[in-house]
């Protein structure tokens, strides 16, 4: 894979990133908002497998191959693009559970984990990442 591939996956992690701020800033405004909870949920899906994807294509580029999710952010800790590989591990597993089922409940612990710490730890990729463009 070439170094345009990783480049290429990171302008679509940008738009991502910025959409899922606005959804982000969006819900803090109105935090009972339904619509606003759906829309974090699902902004926050599209972020999370972009940021997973680019790290996947940015690691590529130096030689280490990896091909799953829990994979790259394993090597992405490793190589300290990821500041807390635990968190991005729940994170992975709260996306897989939003993507594949819904319970309000669950829903609402999830769109506080987004607010609350996912959030943050999405921004530290998106500016190692973009760091390195």
């Amino acid at each position: 894979m070439d170094d345009i591939r990783w480049r290429q996956r990171f302008q679509n992690f940008d738009k991502a990133y910025n959409n899922f701020k606005l959804t982000l800033n969006a819900l803090r405004a109105n935090q009972d908002n339904i619509i606003y909870k759906m829309a974090i949920i699902q902004a926050y899906e599209m972020v999370f497998e972009l940021s997973w994807n680019t790290m996947k294509d940015f690691l590529d580029i130096q030689g280490i191959k990896t091909n799953f999710p829990r994979e790259v952010l394993k090597e992405a800790f490793a190589r300290e693009i990821i500041e807390d590989g635990d968190i991005w591990i729940k994170m992975l597993d709260d996306r897989n559970l939003t993507a594949h089922a819904y319970d309000e409940e669950k829903a609402n612990i999830v769109v506080n984990e987004i607010k609350d710490k996912y959030s943050l730890a999405i921004e530290q990729v998106y500016n190692y990442l973009k760091g390195n463009l």
